[in-house]
């Protein structure tokens, strides 16, 4: 069975940094793409981050220059480093990949969910 796991969130002061982790198990032939999404209370998801299968990256405005995401595909982990961390970024993150199965067809995962939380 796929599932991807979170780790990495918790409380933070404002100006800190946190570095956040999803794991993919089981059998997977490759990861296409992933990206880091947040809900805030009240809010709607948002795309904070992607990485495509080539390593191209794009971040929501708010946050460039500030996070970074990664994966190193010989682990099947995806990171988010997030740093400067603002009181504004305080949200429950899930992260996302599309994963190839041995079956050659392609499948959207999401994590559980982590939350970060940044006092002011």
């Amino acid at each position: 069975q796929v599932q991807l796991v979170e780790s990495g969130g918790g409380l933070v002061q404002a100006g800190g940094s946190l570095r956040l982790s999803c794991a993919a198990s089981g059998s997977i032939f490759s990861i296409n793409a992933n990206g880091w999404y947040r809900q805030a209370p009240g809010k709607q998801r948002e795309l904070v981050a992607a990485i495509s299968s080539g390593g191209a990256t794009n971040y929501v405005d708010s946050v460039k220059g500030r996070f970074t995401i990664s994966r190193d595909n010989a682990k099947a982990t995806m990171y988010l480093q997030m740093n400067s961390l603002k009181p504004d970024d305080t949200a429950v993150y899930y992260c996302m990949a599309d994963l190839r199965l041995p079956d050659g067809f392609e499948y959207r995962y999401w994590g559980q969910g982590t939350q970060v939380t940044v006092s002011s």
